[in-house]
């Protein structure tokens, strides 16, 4: 079966002066049905271009099911008087939510089964779901299209009756307020951003729901929730650089707002709230945030006084709070690191953790009184585990390893953590993972994962999906480069705006140093990335593609230039203070000098297989579109270029427990194809 080839219309783009001619521009109609019929074609292509891995893709398939526990159970969660856990019955793709009152030996009830609220629908997530402070209702939202757009509903537990109260296309969060028929819920905007918070009364028509707050400045995104304390509702505004919050007690939520402190430039905060005072972790004058405290009465931040200090070397990334303790979330050397402090100063000390490489996170931490901290942790080589931390005698106890069905063991396998040098001399941390007893002779098969972007890490985490990679011999690494804030907040802002190319940069000298230390080889090293971690893709396939042999680019944004243009689309504003503004010449000539789309040259390219969902509210379908035919169009060697579209998802894609490895297998099937590797 030949490649599909699009029809060409000329469209001209100009912006100070500068003209770019885009063919393919006419696949922005999502209505028009020759661009249906296209995305068809192309995922028709996919399929007969992979179909001699058709065997393959069923194996791979049935192995990471496989490795699923399916009658699985959440370690439960105790919050006010109920014990509170999801569980899963064989052979079903969604989650059953359900709880016990006072006791694990009490009778179960279902609140919400997800298998049936998903029939009929080839999509479904549940949103947001939360429980009044009478424990007698509960508020849901879900997503039946994976546009990202949830619709609310309002189940009375007692009776089992869903109230005709119907909220639709909402931002998916739920807040209740304290008198048990009051909840709070924003609204987005055309581009999809979350702009209008309503005031909702049980029984009452949405047409009668009050505009509480509005937040007008395309830069921001808004949206409520409750304290920890239940005392305040907490209304948030808040951009890539800037916060500002407004607090309301939560019994009184027919009053006003106010403010806590007005947004500053640059300043960035978040707040909760225990006895009498608000807890702020911020940026104000800490690059690498630092942790203040203020009384209720307090009205600007000249009231605010340290808790907790800045530190060059340590970012300071969340808190949880008790009566006698406070945990506090640090990133140091790129790993997360739990601290534990009495509020009475008599205890300080870190929780161990002794692996090169790991992920460590609180978890579900409802009560303020109590000794007990939950939290989890993971690494390379271990399964995910929930513990229970006794912050008193130091304690813990297991409460739940992932089990993996038909048997692993940690000791198979070797996890390492590497610094390389980048093209500026800077150092760069990087986790890698394979089989013991593997040899570095240069022809591994091997996979390098990045993202990078939006100072969001890739923490070296487990997978039970990956191992069908690591049991054929693959190498995994993931590169922990410039954009994220694996060695803190300095490590975002040298990968971001006008330092942008340095994230590709770093990822292109971890190619490089797996290579040079022989782990693989070029015709067998891949690289794969999503979303924002896509553009990483496209970047680095422009400006090195004789370093990969194949590439997965996962709902890429590719078409930066363009879609940073065009306010009208979803998030295109509030990502200016990611990208830039276009609309000022420096950073357009900036974005275009590596925007994947508007780069794609007459040259050899790897494989590569794309991926997209045609309802993606985060990354528009048309952009992988357009690249992958800009790519066929112009590429001067015979590798294949792939894109598969799922019809029926979004940027997450495919919904359900296991369906959504159908498409794992087919990226995996596809990498161990290019790569050469016995199936």
């Amino acid at each position: 079966m030949e490649a599909p080839r699009p029809k060409k219309i000329n469209k001209i783009l100009t912006a100070h002066g500068h003209q770019r001619v885009d063919e393919y521009y006419w696949m922005r109609d999502r209505e028009n049905q020759e661009v249906v019929d296209y995305l068809n074609k192309e995922n028709e292509y996919t399929q007969a271009s992979l179909s001699a891995t058709e065997g393959l893709q069923k194996t791979l398939y049935d192995e990471i099911v496989g490795r699923i526990k399916q009658d699985d159970k959440s370690v439960p969660v105790l919050y006010d008087g109920y014990y509170y856990y999801t569980r899963y019955e064989e052979g079903k793709e969604y989650a059953i939510n359900c709880r016990k009152k006072g006791s694990l030996e009490a009778e179960e009830e279902v609140l919400l089964d997800q298998n049936q609220m998903a029939k009929g629908h080839d999509y479904y997530s549940l949103g947001d779901w939360e429980v009044s402070t009478n424990n007698q209702l509960i508020a849901f939202s879900e997503d039946t299209v994976g546009r990202r757009n949830y619709d609310i509903r309002i189940k009375d537990l007692q009776t089992g009756e869903v109230f005709e109260d119907l909220i639709p296309a909402t931002a998916g969060s739920i807040t209740w307020a304290n008198d048990n028929k009051t909840i709070f819920y924003t609204l987005k905007d055309d581009a999809l951003r979350a702009y209008r918070t309503y005031r909702h009364v049980l029984g009452t028509p949405q047409e009668e729901d009050v505009l509480v707050f509005e937040e007008e400045d395309g830069l921001y995104d808004t949206f409520i929730y409750k304290t920890k304390s239940k005392k305040y509702l907490i209304i948030g505004s808040t951009s890539t650089t800037s916060s500002e919050f407004q607090i309301l007690e939560a019994e009184n939520p027919t009053g006003e707002f106010r403010m806590f402190q007005a947004r500053t430039p640059l300043l960035e905060y978040g707040i909760d709230h225990f006895e009498d005072h608000f807890y702020i972790r911020t940026n104000m004058a800490a690059h690498n945030f630092r942790l203040m405290k203020c009384t209720e009465t307090a009205t600007t931040f000249h009231d605010w006084v340290e808790v907790i200090p800045h530190r060059e070397d340590v970012l300071l990334e969340d808190i949880e709070i008790f009566r006698d303790y406070l945990v506090v979330t640090e990133r140091k050397d790129g790993l997360i690191h739990l601290n534990v402090k009495r509020w009475d100063e008599t205890e300080d000390y870190y929780i161990p953790f002794d692996e090169p490489a790991y992920v460590a996170y609180t978890g579900a931490n409802m009560d303020f009184d109590t000794n007990i901290l939950r939290f989890g942790y993971a690494s390379m080589t271990r399964p995910n585990s929930v513990f229970d931390f006794n912050m008193a005698d130091r304690s813990k106890e297991l409460k739940k390893e992932q089990e993996i069905v038909g048997g692993y063991s940690a000791d198979d396998y070797v996890c390492e953590r590497v610094n390389f040098p980048s093209h500026d001399g800077v150092m760069v941390p990087m986790s890698i993972v394979y089989k013991k007893g593997l040899k570095k002779e240069g022809g591994n098969p091997t996979l390098l994962y990045g993202y990078g972007s939006y100072g969001y890490s890739i923490d070296p985490h487990f997978s039970s999906v990956r191992l069908s990679l690591l049991d054929r011999g693959f190498v995994y690494a993931i590169a922990h480069i410039r954009g994220s804030e694996t060695l803190g907040r300095s490590w975002y802002e040298h990968g971001k705006f006008l330092k942008k190319k340095n994230t590709f940069l770093d990822f292109i000298a971890a190619a490089e140093w797996l290579t040079a230390e022989n782990y693989t080889n070029k015709d067998k090293l891949a690289m794969m990335g999503g979303s924002a971690g896509g553009l990483l893709m496209g970047a680095v396939m422009n400006m090195r593609p004789d370093l990969f042999k194949a590439v997965i680019a996962a709902v890429p944004f590719v078409d930066v230039v363009t879609t940073m243009l065009d306010e009208s689309i979803p998030l295109t504003i509030g990502e200016y203070e990611e990208w830039g503004n276009p609309n000022d010449k420096t950073y357009y000539d900036y974005m275009l000098s590596y925007s994947p789309y508007d780069n794609v040259v007459a040259q050899d390219y790897p494989s590569v297989l794309v991926t997209s969902g045609f309802h993606d509210s985060q990354v528009q379908y048309w952009e992988p579109t357009k690249w992958v035919a800009k790519l066929r169009e112009l590429k001067t060697d015979n590798n294949r270029v792939l894109l598969h579209t799922n019809m029926d998802a979004g940027h997450g894609g495919q919904s359900g427990r296991f369906r959504k490895f159908k498409e794992t297998a087919l990226e995996y099937a596809f990498l161990i194809e290019e790569l050469g590797v016995n199936y």
